[in-house]
């Protein structure tokens, strides 16, 4: 069985790495000790404080393994700097039918924030625009319905959060 490659664009790559090195080396260590401090006050049955301290514990682990797994699941891919067809990483400039226009950048569905114009590789947007060159028109069926974009511009620099 093959382990299943999830593509990530660096900067997603290290914000979740980050995420994953900090809840390891910070949170971990300091719910371990609000839990023994809780314990120390006796009759666990009806302490409000260590109970919510292993509640929060459950929630720290499960982030650990679920970023584990991302972490070592992904396939890095830098965006391209070049080139007028969109693929994984690629930055698009669109104008709608209506003289909007719109950037996006193609990245992987954990990095995606519709709101800043990163929007996900498994979105019927991306999916559509895959494959295509500056110039084109492309027609999505959005959850709002049918869109029409002209491609404007692709492969350029996207700003770094």
């Amino acid at each position: 069985m093959s382990v299943q490659r999830t593509p990530m664009t660096r900067p997603g790559y290290e914000k979740l790495s980050a995420e994953l090195d900090r809840l390891k080396r910070v949170d971990r260590p300091a719910i371990v000790k609000a839990i023994a401090e809780a314990r120390a006050h006796g009759d666990l049955s009806e302490n409000a404080e260590y109970h919510a301290a292993r509640e929060k514990q459950g929630f720290i682990e499960g982030r650990i393994n679920e970023l584990e797994a991302k972490v070592g699941g992904a396939e890095v891919i830098d965006p391209p700097t070049g080139g007028e067809r969109i693929t994984f990483g690629s930055s698009v400039l669109l104008e709608d039918e209506g003289g909007k226009e719109v950037r996006y950048q193609i990245v992987g569905s954990d990095e995606a924030e519709p709101a800043n114009g990163r929007i996900s590789i498994l979105s019927p947007l991306a999916r559509t625009l895959i494959g295509k060159r500056v110039g084109e028109t492309v027609t999505a069926q959005l959850p709002g319905g049918k869109k029409t974009f002209d491609v404007l511009q692709v492969n350029f620099p996207w700003p770094t959060p």
